[in-house]
C-alpha cells in the first residue's frame, strides 16, 4: 500500500509538472495588425506590402562610394560594435556552460593522513578517490535555466545587431547632414559675395547723391548678419565631421564626401507586412526575448516546488577502511542517491512564484507597447517622406519664383522704381528659401534612413 501510495504522488507531480518543460511560444495576445497607418489617409491603416524596405542591404540603400566606405569602416573599428561582438562571445560561453549543467562533475580529492598514539609508530593512512555528482532534472530545473541562457544569448545577438543597426543609419544620417550643411555654406557664400557687391553698389550711389547714408548702413548690417551665419555654417560643419569621426573611432579630421545634389534615393517607400517587424527589428526581438526569459524564470520558480535527486559516486583507492590501516590499499567504490523535497521554506518558494508571474506579465506588456512604438516611428517615417515630397516641390517653386523677384527687383532699382529694401527683402526672402530647400532635401533623406532603421534594416 505505501508504495502504491507513493506511486501515485509520483505520477500526480509528473502530471501537475508537464508545462514546465514547455518551451515559449509567442503569447496569441500579442498584436502586430494595423500598427502602420497609411500615410495618403487620416484614419485607414497601411494595406499589407509585398516588399519590406527593411530587408534591403545597406548597400543598396546608400550607394555613395564614399558613404560606404565610411559605413565599412564604422562597422570594423567602432567601440560599441566590438563590445557588443564581445557581449554575443560571453553570452555563448554561458550557455555552452549550462548546456554542460547536464553531465556529471567530476573531482579528484587526494588524502592523506600521519597518525601517532603514545609512543607507537607513525601511521600513515591514504585515499585516492574520484568523486562524481550528477543531478538528475527530473522537473526542469536544469533545462528552463539552459533555456534562458539560449534566449540570453539570442537577446545578445539581437543587441549586436541593434548596434549594428545603429551604426549603420547614424553615420548615413551624419554624412547627409554633413552634405546638407556644404550646400547651405555654398549658398551662404555666394549671398555673401552678391551682398558685399551690394554694398559697394551703394556707396557708389552715395557718392552720387542717388541713396543716403541710412541705406548704405541698412546694407552693411545684412552683409554683416549673412557672414555671421556662414560662419556658424562653417563650425556646424566641423562638429558634424568630428561627431563622424568619433563613429569610426578615429581622432577629429576632416571627412571626404560627395555632394548633396550626387544622392539617389527611392522614389517610394514600402514598409512591408507589419508582422515582419516582429521578426526583423532588434529592438522588439530583445523585448520579446525578455519575455521569454522572464518566462522561463516563472518555470524555474515551479519547478523549485519539486523534488531534486542527486547522485553521487566514489572510487579509487585507499589503505584505510575506519576500522583499521592496511597495505597495500584496495579499490574501494562508493554510491549514494539523494532526494529532497521542500516541504516548509517560510513562503519563499510562493513568494518567488508570484514575483516570476508578475515579471513576466510586465514583460509581456513591454513587448506589446515595443511593438506599438516601433509601429509609430513606421508611420512617421512614411508620413514624413510623403510629406518632404510634397514639400521640395513646393520649395523649388517658390526659390525659382523668388529668383525672378530678384531679378526684377533690381531692374526697378535701377531705373528709380524700387528702393534698396525691396532689393533687400528679395535677396533675403531668396536666400531663406534656397536654405530651406536643402533642408527639406535633407528631412527627406532623412525619412528614408528612419524607415530604414525602423524596420530593421542592416542585417546584411
Amino acid at each position: 500500500m505505501k508504495k502504491h501510495i507513493i506511486g501515485m504522488m509520483c505520477v500526480a507531480a509528473m502530471l501537475s509538472s508537464c508545462h514546465i518543460y514547455k518551451a515559449y511560444d509567442r503569447p496569441d495576445s500579442v498584436n502586430a495588425s494595423g500598427i502602420y497607418r497609411d500615410p495618403a489617409s487620416a484614419t485607414d491603416t497601411l494595406a499589407a506590402d509585398t516588399t519590406n524596405f527593411g530587408n534591403l542591404s545597406w548597400r543598396e540603400i546608400f550607394r555613395d562610394e564614399k558613404l560606404q566606405a565610411l559605413i565599412e569602416e564604422g562597422l570594423a573599428n567602432n567601440v560599441d560594435m566590438q563590445a557588443a561582438a564581445l557581449r554575443v562571445e560571453e553570452a555563448k560561453v554561458m550557455l555552452t556552460a549550462a548546456k554542460l549543467s547536464y553531465l556529471p562533475s567530476i573531482n579528484l580529492a587526494p588524502q592523506g593522513s600521519l597518525t601517532s598514539i603514545g609512543d607507537g609508530d607513525f601511521v600513515k593512512a591514504y585515499q585516492l578517490p574520484v568523486s562524481a555528482s550528477w543531478e538528475i532534472d527530473l522537473f526542469g530545473k536544469i533545462l528552463n535555466t539552459k533555456r534562458g541562457k539560449k534566449v540570453a544569448y539570442e537577446q545578445s545577438k539581437y543587441s549586436e545587431q541593434a548596434v549594428r543597426s545603429q551604426i549603420i543609419c547614424g553615420i548615413a544620417n551624419m554624412y547627409y547632414s554633413l552634405l546638407m550643411l556644404d550646400r547651405q555654406v555654398d549658398i551662404t557664400t555666394q549671398t555673401a559675395a552678391i551682398y558685399k557687391e551690394n554694398v559697394r553698389a551703394m556707396e557708389a550711389m552715395k557718392i552720387a547723391g542717388m541713396t543716403t547714408e541710412a541705406a548704405v548702413a541698412q546694407m552693411r548690417a545684412a552683409s554683416h548678419q549673412v557672414e555671421a551665419s556662414l560662419m556658424d555654417l562653417k563650425r556646424q560643419v566641423r562638429e558634424t565631421e568630428n561627431s563622424i569621426a568619433v563613429l569610426l573611432a578615429k581622432a577629429p579630421q576632416t571627412i571626404e564626401r560627395t555632394t548633396l545634389e550626387q544622392q539617389v534615393m527611392p522614389d517610394e517607400l514600402a514598409a512591408g507586412v507589419p508582422m515582419q517587424l516582429l521578426e526583423n527589428r532588434p529592438d522588439v526581438k530583445i523585448a520579446e526575448m525578455s519575455l521569454a526569459a522572464a518566462y522561463y524564470n516563472t518555470n524555474s520558480a515551479r519547478a523549485a516546488f519539486y523534488p531534486g535527486l542527486n547522485i553521487t559516486g566514489l572510487a579509487g583507492w585507499t589503505n584505510g577502511s575506519g576500522v583499521s590501516v592496511a597495505n597495500p590499499g584496495e579499490f574501494m567504490l562508493q554510491a549514494l542517491a539523494s532526494l529532497a523535497q521542500p516541504i516548509f521554506n517560510n513562503g519563499k518558494l510562493i513568494a518567488n512564484l508570484k514575483v516570476s508571474k508578475a515579471e513576466e506579465k510586465i514583460a509581456q506588456m513591454n513587448y506589446q507597447q515595443t511593438i506599438l512604438e516601433a509601429g509609430k516611428e513606421v508611420s512617421d517615417a512614411l508620413y514624413l517622406f510623403e510629406t518632404q515630397n510634397k514639400k521640395l516641390v513646393e520649395d523649388r517653386g517658390q526659390v525659382e519664383q523668388l529668383d525672378k523677384a530678384v531679378t526684377y527687383t533690381k531692374a526697378l532699382f535701377q531705373s528709380g522704381d524700387a528702393s534698396y529694401l525691396e532689393i533687400l527683402t528679395s535677396q533675403q526672402n531668396l536666400l531663406s528659401a534656397q536654405l530651406a530647400e536643402v533642408a527639406d532635401n535633407f528631412q527627406r533623406m532623412q525619412a528614408v534612413i528612419n524607415l530604414y532603421s525602423a524596420l530593421g534594416g542592416g542585417r546584411q
